[in-house]
């Protein structure tokens, strides 16, 4: 079932792609954990992080690279592939909230986090239905 959107077993480019953005929220999920403050300072504009905050920054983000992992393993599993792309959206649309509504969020972090929730976002729409299982795909007699 996992192999079913893989050509020759090999892992698809979109795949790698998860792997990769799992493999960066790893490090902010240590940042979030271990060093909030310097998170804090780094990522958000006014407001500075406490130990509660970071923590639960690195709890959201351990979840959303958990879900990066997996779908690239299972990029043909429908419902784990929408729980990814609709973490990417949630993601992005809750740091776009902060610079704009709460003002807490820098213009030149928004942009960075675009890097991969933007470019995660529009390679998943694109590649939607390139992944389901073939038996799903066929028409049936």
């Amino acid at each position: 079932m996992a192999a079913a959107g893989r050509k020759n077993g090999s892992m698809p480019a979109l795949g790698w792609w998860l792997m990769a953005v799992g493999a960066l929220r790893i490090g902010l999920t240590w940042s979030g954990f271990f060093n909030a403050t310097s998170l804090g300072a780094a990522t958000y504009a006014q407001a500075e992080m406490t130990g509660v905050h970071g923590r639960t920054f690195g709890v959201w983000t351990l979840l959303s690279c958990t879900l990066c992992f997996l779908c690239a393993f299972n990029l043909d599993n429908r419902p784990l592939y929408v729980a990814t792309f609709m973490s990417f959206v949630y993601a992005y649309v809750h740091f776009i909230l902060e610079y704009l509504v709460y003002h807490t969020f820098t213009a030149a972090n928004l942009g960075a986090f675009a890097l991969a929730a933007v470019t995660s976002i529009v390679w998943m729409l694109l590649q939607w239905n390139s992944h389901a299982p073939r038996a799903a795909t066929a028409k049936r007699a």
